[in-house]
């Protein structure tokens, strides 16, 4: 099985880095949609199912809060993984947004391997390449 993922940051730069980073995985990962904000995202995940999410939590127009604040209310969507990705890291705002709903954490700068533990530690685990 391969999957799909989505990566939203305002940053082409951390989004870029973040697919090629996914590709360093050697996970099935099938397709990458991008994002640059939440209310871009919520809009491509109406036309592209994901398996799982990756997002930033500074962005304009709807930061990675409010996104997961509305996928939560979305019954078509409240059960797609979200994985934030920023570099706050207190364990007060770790757990406010495991509250919230989010099933993992990445800090950056991240690595490949942090990527691909969070990815098999939500997806559930698959042989390894």
């Amino acid at each position: 099985m391969a999957y799909t993922v989505m990566v939203i940051d305002d940053s082409e730069t951390i989004r870029s880095i973040l697919v090629r980073s996914l590709a360093m995985t050697k996970l099935p990962i099938d397709a990458v949609v991008q994002a640059a904000n939440g209310r871009e995202a919520l809009g491509k995940l109406k036309e592209h199912w994901v398996d799982i999410v990756f997002s930033d939590i500074h962005m304009p127009e709807m930061n990675g809060i409010m996104l997961v604040n509305a996928m939560q209310e979305d019954p078509e969507l409240r059960d797609v993984p979200i994985i934030i990705v920023s570099t706050e890291g207190s364990s007060a705002r770790i757990e406010e947004l495991k509250k919230m709903g989010i099933r993992g954490y990445l800090r950056k700068p991240f690595t490949p391997e942090a990527i691909r533990d969070v990815i098999v530690s939500t997806l559930g685990a698959w042989d390894e390449p």
